[in-house]
């Protein structure tokens, strides 16, 4: 590294953090501190038009909670504060001032009426219009016009807007980390408007002036913006700043589960899955859009399945805590290929976390959920469910769905399991059982009710496979689940002998 890495996320506060956004945030993050670096969050803000109240602050929130540290930012300041663009509007004007000294930016006088025409005029000829040094002298600008005129119209108060002047027939290269050189003809860009006309910077005057004065090593953001990077270039060149230009790497895109096209916020309605950290509820139309948080993944869990969409470690190893994601990241191994958004896969891994996880601490978050819900539980009893059930759910709420009969009797009964299973010859024996239950003064273990069951079935001279469907269904109304010893002994001996019994009321005896 030539200098100390310094990398910035930089994102817009104009509606809720995307997937991908998140990902970019976690690469730059596992960048710095792989390198014991600095990780710097700036909100861009420039385009006031587009700020969304509650935006920045989601942003601090879901970085919060995904465990993205922060060195510098807006909320706990630092040496280049302030890290709102809004609020560094002073500081660009100087830059802009430097550039149109040295020839490098020009005032622009066009209406956006004039400027419609000459869109309208280079579309009947074929062609796609560009404000660009092909047709700058066509325009109303301090280039085309007088210095006298220009002066005037600037003493008059006349709006304008200042744009960059794009070198003619220029090579731009430059490398970038993931995908090598790239080169690019200057006369395929355009001049950029810079300042707006009320005052503001453009993305690409303060994106460039504050990752200089910011010191930023390394720009590590998305595909999307390669191809405003020439220009970029070109800026640092003008402003005499290329030896303290960042070297760049451009991620590649989050794809659609089918792998054709960006993944967007609107799959997340077709596909019905988050595309979002958290929940976020628009605050002008009011619509609700899922979170990862809300829909039961866990922060590590997130973050490991995003740090592998893109990032290969040129190992098996899927699971990385985030220590290890730090030792092992690194830019070479990022692909230059689009990922495809697998849902599927992003379960699994919350899958493997929670099977990891503490006993205690998974039955301390089923108590959440329940309690969420006013549904009474010990922890003792939560304890026996969790490690009953964690190798079988995806999210702690399956438990509720995969165990309700944990926390209510049956009501209803899986009638094909009813029609194969339920008979005279059973019901009897769920009789007996229930009957050797009440007076049985063993401990109420899943080996000692096995035992009684058992007993029951030899001295009846029944098999146990012909019973225990029939049981499976008394207690838990389905015909599937865990070990049914294990289920009987966390529902109680009272609470299984009732319901035994409501079975047997509920359900006839038609074979």
């Amino acid at each position: 590294m030539k200098k100390p890495v310094r990398v910035r996320f930089a994102p817009s506060p104009t509606g809720p953090l995307h997937i991908g956004g998140l990902r970019t945030a976690l690469y730059n993050y596992l960048f710095a501190r792989h390198y014991k670096g600095t990780m710097i969050l700036r909100i861009e803000d420039t385009d006031q038009s587009r700020y969304v109240p509650g935006a920045e602050e989601y942003i601090r929130q879901s970085l919060q909670w995904c465990q993205i540290e922060l060195d510098e930012s807006p909320w706990q300041g630092g040496p280049c504060a302030p890290y709102r663009q809004s609020e560094r509007k002073h500081l660009y004007a100087q830059y802009v001032q430097q550039l149109l000294e040295s020839g490098h930016a020009y005032y622009a006088f066009d209406t956006p009426e004039e400027l419609e025409q000459a869109r309208q005029r280079t579309k009947a000829e074929g062609e796609e219009f560009q404000y660009n040094a092909a047709v700058r002298m066509k325009m109303k600008n301090a280039l085309s016009l007088p210095a006298s005129q220009t002066e005037q119209l600037l003493k008059a108060g006349t709006p304008y807007v200042i744009r960059f002047k794009v070198p003619q027939g220029k090579i731009v290269r430059f490398d970038d980390l993931i995908r090598g050189e790239v080169v690019v003809s200057s006369d395929t860009i355009d001049d950029k408007v810079l300042l707006k006309s009320d005052g503001m910077p453009t993305y690409h005057l303060a994106n460039v002036v504050d990752d200089y004065l910011m010191n930023i090593s390394h720009v590590i953001r998305g595909e999307e913006w390669l191809p405003s990077t020439p220009l970029h270039v070109l800026l640092y060149k003008a402003f005499g700043w290329e030896s303290s230009m960042p070297q760049f790497a451009h991620l590649p895109l989050l794809l659609k589960p089918e792998g054709e096209g960006k993944l967007s916020k609107r799959d997340a309605k077709q596909y019905g899955f988050a595309v979002f950290p958290l929940q976020w509820t628009d605050p002008q139309t009011g619509e609700i859009w899922q979170g990862f948080r809300e829909d039961g993944y866990l922060p590590e869990a997130l973050i490991n399945f995003l740090a592998l969409l893109g990032w290969n470690p040129g190992t098996e190893q899927e699971i990385f805590s985030m220590e290890e994601l730090i030792a092992a990241f690194s830019l070479e191994k990022v692909s230059k290929a689009g990922a495809r958004f697998d849902i599927n896969k992003a379960k699994w891994f919350n899958q493997q976390y929670l099977k990891a996880m503490p006993e205690a601490l998974l039955a301390q978050m089923l108590l959440e959920e329940l309690n969420a819900r006013a549904m009474p539980c010990t922890k003792e009893k939560a304890l026996q469910i969790v490690q009953l059930m964690k190798d079988r759910i995806s999210f702690v709420r399956d438990i509720l769905i995969q165990g309700a009969f944990f926390f209510q009797a049956p009501t209803t009964y899986e009638s094909e399991t009813v029609a194969r299973k339920w008979n005279a010859t059973t019901a009897q024996a769920l009789e007996a059982f229930a009957i050797a239950l009440e007076q049985e003064p063993k401990e109420f273990t899943p080996t000692a009710i096995k035992q009684t069951l058992n007993e029951v079935l030899s001295k009846m001279n029944i098999k146990l496979g012909g019973v225990l469907p029939a049981l499976r269904l008394a207690i838990t109304g389905t015909s599937s689940g865990p070990d049914l010893m294990e289920i009987i002994a966390i529902c109680g001996r009272r609470e299984t002998i009732s319901r035994i019994k409501t079975a047997l009321q509920a359900l006839p005896i038609t074979h």
